[in-house]
């Protein structure tokens, strides 16, 4: 079981009918979701709630499992959540701090990724430097032995990094290129932790540096999660038999399913923000854009978040809060001395897969 190295693949091993027939409709899926995503007049409302989604699936991969529950409620009282809810406000950061490397150099470097890992993991161990790291199956078996040698490692990451930002190293269509960079990394296993959560950070920015998407709204985490056991067993028959084909195929498949499922969310969370604003323009003389765009970025707001967003007193934020409880839009609850307030439509749009 070895590492596959990308100087001995050729674009041939991946122009196979299957590989276009998913890459078609990948594709199609993957332009549809980037154009509905422009036509959101509040890009930002996307960007939060959505990555708030993969954060909780990404870091369920790894058996890191909050509730969305416990995820709005870290949201708006960082300070006393859980721990699940916590690891998954970190991958948050990270991603954050991904995406505004990749908008200020248009680049993702070793040292971009290890900037990501350490806001992940909130220490700075860097690349592996001791030997010792092997992935075990789930009866405890070494199924797989990254490259152990420290030297090895930055080697590969170093190749890695010139594959992903050289669009002559490797001539195939970036969605099979985002399919092999995820193979590499995940077969580098460059850090101690967070590698899984990692890669998939590394996975939606490729996106936005090919300019498949203009902002990081596609994440595979939740379709990796419903299909973990074919997603390692095609990750290691890669390393065992070169069965490229298959790997690729199902990296397609996810982006097409994810992509179409993020287009259902989407278009639920637009109409709901319609919806709202014409309703509360219309029986609310509060009513302003602020309040919209400030609703819909917290599925479960508080007194300070209107404060803040709409530069208002407490009381008239409180007041503002209570009437749209009365409305019907807002349901209030209380966590200790505070109370917080569910954006009911946004609530059941983001929660609508729990079974």
């Amino acid at each position: 079981m070895s590492l596959a190295s990308l100087t001995v693949l050729t674009t041939d091993t991946f122009e196979t009918v299957p590989v276009f027939k998913h890459l078609t409709s990948a594709s199609r899926a993957l332009a549809e979701l980037k154009g509905l995503a422009a036509s959101m007049p509040n890009e930002a409302i996307l960007i939060t709630t959505l990555a708030m989604q993969e954060a909780k699936d990404s870091s369920a991969i790894e058996n890191i499992v909050t509730t969305h529950d416990d995820l709005f409620k870290d949201d708006a009282f960082p300070d006393i959540g859980n721990p699940a809810a916590k690891e998954v406000r970190h991958y948050l950061r990270a991603l954050d701090v991904g995406a505004a490397r990749l908008r200020k150099t248009g680049l993702i470097t070793t040292n971009d990724i290890i900037e990501i890992q350490t806001e992940l993991e909130r220490n700075r161990a860097g690349l592996r430097k001791l030997p010792g790291t092997s992935l075990k199956d789930g009866f405890g078996e070494t199924v797989y032995t990254p490259p152990q040698d420290p030297d090895e490692v930055l080697a590969l990451m170093r190749d890695l990094e010139a594959f992903i930002n050289d669009s002559g190293h490797f001539d195939a269509d970036p969605l099979v290129k985002m399919a092999i960079i995820h193979h590499q990394f995940e077969s580098i296993h460059p850090f101690y932790d967070g590698n899984g959560r990692t890669g998939r950070i590394v996975n939606v920015l490729y996106l936005m540096q090919q300019g498949l998407l203009d902002v990081p709204v596609l994440y595979l985490s939740r379709h990796i999660v419903r299909n973990k056991a074919e997603y390692y067993r095609l990750l290691q028959a890669v390393r065992d038999t070169g069965e490229w084909e298959a790997w690729v195929c199902f990296m397609l498949r996810a982006v097409e399913h994810t992509a179409r499922h993020t287009m259902e969310t989407v278009t639920l969370i637009r109409n709901a923000v319609t919806d709202a604003k014409h309703r509360i323009r219309t029986g609310y003389k509060f009513y302003s854009q602020d309040l919209i765009n400030s609703l819909f970025r917290h599925p479960y707001t508080k007194i300070e978040f209107i404060e803040n967003d709409l530069k208002v007193s407490r009381l008239t934020a409180t007041k503002y809060l209570d009437a749209l409880c009365a409305g019907g839009f807002l349901e209030k609850h209380k966590l200790g001395r505070s109370n917080y307030y569910v954006n009911l439509d946004l609530n059941r749009i983001l929660t609508r897969d729990e079974g």
